[in-house]
């Protein structure tokens, strides 16, 4: 985790300061929170730079300079993020900035085509938020998520793909031999060919009072909030691998990790599991599900239920992190782009969609194995594979 040099002055209730934290955190851009009204003094730095008008979010750069109540665009450009394409039209454009987008870029623009690949999050997908990678082929020390994102972007670089961030697609049409995809900020970039590789997101609890506590004391990304919570009491949800490997995570920050499992035993490796149950700090508690999540304007309670002795209890952690499986990220797809009954785009061996001349690899495909050394793999299938088409268009 690398050092902070953004101050965020706001307030859990400011819905503001909720989307302004968390286009910073989707960008790993690490940044020093301040809560004006648990920190008095800090009211007195905020109406100082607002002329003795108490706005937030207002967020210091290192150069000395603020943005106040900032638009996401405005974060972008201040952050120097590109967010407009070069060209016009491409030989391929990719959605997506994971090891499948990123990989399959690279072997696309070292084959002398021209290439886009727009990124609404941080580059790397989930492989960048990733603590640590452990089983990627060529790190027998391992690599940090964010390090491998950073080498893959690099790399990409070298080759000459260009890349947006902050950009998100919200469609794709299809005109003749063109392929276009349109932005938030109204623009239209053009290719020959298309790849998807939007990946997948951590799936939600849907349950009371989630919705108003994303960001202030409900996270999905411990690498990027378990910091906050040093020396703190925090809860775990899920039963897999993620929630398995994020609680041991979050024992660097919390004094205590309480993982909420549903069933009656993790879904996880024996390694793994071995390494829970040497962790003093964390508790397990099974055949648990969460109920309701309680607090104003930051979690103050997790309502909880055992489904073996039916009894309803109440945890009260600083916060709390969610992991209970994937949904993909395919839901702004036209009709003609097929999917099966869980949201995964369908494939054929050549990982071309049902919409010609529109591929898709990686976690967001159906039959994908959600492990990044696969997803690079099926990122160098795709990029041959729209080689060959290409010469037919």
């Amino acid at each position: 985790m690398s050092e902070a040099k953004l101050t965020v002055y706001g307030a859990n209730w400011c819905g503001d300061c909720r989307r302004a934290k968390k286009f910073l955190g989707e960008q790993r851009i690490h940044y020093n929170w301040i809560d004006i009204e648990q920190q008095p003094e800090a009211q007195k730095i905020v109406e100082d730079y607002n002329e003795g008008k108490r706005i937030i979010p207002t967020i210091l750069f290192p150069d000395g300079s603020i943005l106040v109540e900032p638009s996401n665009a405005e974060l972008a450009g201040k952050l120097g993020l590109q967010s407009k394409a070069r060209l016009d039209y491409y030989d391929l454009i990719v959605i997506g900035s994971g090891p499948a987008g990123l990989t399959a870029a690279l072997y696309a623009a070292r084959d002398g085509q021209e290439v886009l690949v727009i990124e609404k999050s941080g580059l790397g997908g989930q492989a960048g938020i990733t603590d640590r990678l452990d089983n990627f082929p060529g790190f027998p020390d391992g690599i940090s998520g964010s390090d491998f994102a950073e080498r893959l972007a690099r790399q990409a670089r070298k080759f000459g793909v260009e890349i947006l961030q902050a950009q998100e697609v919200t469609g794709i049409r299809a005109e003749i031999e063109s392929r276009y995809v349109s932005t938030t900020d109204g623009s239209e970039y053009g290719a020959s060919a298309i790849l998807i590789t939007t990946g997948a997101t951590y799936r939600r609890l849907n349950v009371p009072g989630e919705e108003a506590l994303i960001g202030a004391g409900v996270h999905f990304c411990a690498t990027c909030d378990g910091p906050f919570y040093k020396n703190q009491h925090v809860a775990v949800i899920g039963g897999g691998n993620s929630a398995a490997e994020e609680s041991l995570f979050l024992t660097r920050f919390a004094d205590k990790v309480t993982l909420l499992v549903r069933g009656e035993g993790l879904k996880t490796s024996p390694l793994v599991i071995d390494k829970l149950n040497e962790q003093p700090k964390i508790e397990i508690l099974t055949h648990t599900t969460v109920q309701a999540l309680h607090g104003d304007n930051a979690l103050d309670a997790i309502e909880i239920h055992n489904s073996q002795t039916g009894q309803t209890t109440t945890l009260h952690p600083d916060g709390a992190f969610v992991f209970i499986g994937m949904s993909p990220n395919s839901g702004w797809l036209p009709p003609a782009i097929e999917r099966d009954e869980h949201g995964f785009i369908t494939t054929d061996k050549t990982l071309e969609t049902s919409l010609a001349g529109v591929f898709a690899a990686g976690d967001v495909r159906a039959g994908a194995t959600n492990q990044a050394a696969s997803a690079a793999g099926e990122g160098a299938t795709a990029a041959l594979m729209i080689r060959e088409y290409l010469k037919t268009v």
